[in-house]
Parts: C-alpha cells; structure tokens; sequence
C-alpha cells in the first residue's frame, strides 16, 4: 500500500454502502451522511438491520467450513467493507493459523484501517489490495502476489455484486475471477434480493439510489446464476439466515432478503 492510497481523502459528503453497512451492525466507522442514509432504508424496511446480521453470521459459518472441513488455507474477500467483528481473516486463521487472506476495497476509510485488518496470526499473512470490483485483473494481479492460484482459494464475493448495476458487467467479473480459480476452490456469494418482502426491499433500494447509494436487487434466480459452472453445495442458493444455521429447538430462523450459495470448482 503506498501513502498516496493510505492517505487518500475520505469522502464525508457522499454515503459509501461499506460505511452504511458499517452502520447497521453497529460500528462506529461512518460519518453522518451514512448513518442519514442507513436510517432513511431503516425506516422503509426495518429489517435491514437483520438482513446485515444475518449475512455477517453467514460470513463465519461459510469460511469455518472452508478453512475447517474443506480444507482451504487462501482467501480473496472482494469488497471485505469495514473491520468488525469475526472479519474473514479471524475466522479462518482460528480454525486454521496459516491460512492467507488478501482484501479487497477501494474505500479510503478501509485503507485507514488496513493495519487493522493486516494484523493476522504470525503463522499466516494478511495482504489488501486498493482495487475495485470493476477492475477483476488488477484484482488477480495484485492477490497473486501473495496466493498461489496453482492451490485451491476461496472468493468471497459478499454483498458486492448488487454495487455493479449491469447485469451482464457483474456476471463478466464473476467470469474472470472465477477462470482464474484453480480445481478444488469455491465461490461464497451473497447479495440482496427481493423475495422475501418485495415491496419494502424495492423502497429500500429506490432510497438508496435516490440518496447516492444504489444498489440492485436481484432475484434468487439470477443470483443462483453466477454459480453457473460449479457444483453448488448443500442447500443451495437460499437466505443467508438458513445457510446451514445453527441448531434450534425452534427450527430454521426467518427468512431474510439476502440470499447466498457456496459452490466448489471442478
């Protein structure tokens, strides 16, 4: 990371979804344009705040299979977002201490915190990338550096998708850093959907978008799609809330708009 990208300006006047998304889990790294926006999606769709939750827990349900059971030891977090609780090199590292972890963000306030995120197990390293998602060879470019894309790697795409508006743009990049992908690695994918409470997910995403912040909403269907090609694991491309939860005296938790998959590269 030079100095230029670590003290880039930070831009306080625009809202940013990594510092909302910041806000609805309740950290405290965002400024009051974010927190504006986060409550004026909060008031059309309360369960918001759930859905973030919920697609946090998945995070750490997806990379303890990976890093455990699976037997994966890279991982390339596209749009990682803000450090906060169980971020993925945490988790991983936990289950296994020489597991390698390389970021991506292009936010500034991510790269101020970087050193946060750097800090990984001795055994094991931590790297960041300043790149965007529209930019998958700079991506594959810079990860190489530090993984070996001869050994399986997991891509962790959560909740970065729905930032790449075009259809056919968002699936190209799925495409690219998908090819690059050796046998034996997996793709965990996240994103916002309409399908649990279509009228109040479709405000939502108008007042985002109307506040400078938009983001689309796809169906489960075209969600399931950028798992084309790989052989998607148990159960499927479902809400984050009930990808292999854990287990309750009162059964699979409520759905919430997010959906999500884990699928593995022949």
């Amino acid at each position: 990371m030079t100095d230029e990208q670590r003290y880039a300006p930070i831009d306080t006047t625009t809202p940013h979804s990594a510092r909302v998304w910041n806000y609805w889990l309740g950290g405290k790294d965002n400024y009051p344009i974010d927190r504006q926006v986060g409550e004026q999606v909060r008031q059309v769709y309360p369960g918001i705040v759930e859905v973030a939750r919920h697609s946090r827990a998945f995070l750490g349900r997806a990379v303890r299979y990976l890093a455990g059971e699976a037997g994966i030891t890279q991982f390339l977090d596209v749009g990682t977002g803000l450090p906060t609780v169980d971020n993925t090199h945490e988790v991983a590292q936990r289950m296994n201490p020489v597991c390698k972890i390389v970021y991506v963000d292009n936010d500034p306030l991510v790269l101020v915190h970087a050193r946060a995120l750097l800090a990984g197990t001795p055994e094991g390293v931590c790297e960041y990338i300043d790149a965007d998602v529209r930019d998958p060879e700079r991506i594959l470019e810079e990860a190489a550096r530090t993984l070996d894309f001869t050994r399986p790697i997991a891509l962790m795409m959560l909740g970065i998708l729905g930032n790449v508006w075009d259809d056919e743009e968002a699936g190209a990049i799925r495409d690219r850093l998908v090819a690059a992908l050796p046998p034996g690695s997996h793709l965990v994918l996240e994103d916002g959907t309409d399908a649990v409470d279509p009228e109040a997910a479709a405000q939502a995403q108008k007042t985002r978008a109307e506040a400078g912040d938009p983001y689309k909403l796809r169906t489960p269907q075209q969600i399931a799609a950028f798992f084309d090609g790989l052989r998607l694991l148990e159960p499927g491309v479902v809400s984050v809330s009930r990808w292999r939860p854990e287990p309750s005296a009162w059964g699979l938790p409520e759905e919430v708009t997010a959906f999500c998959g884990v699928a593995v590269k022949a």
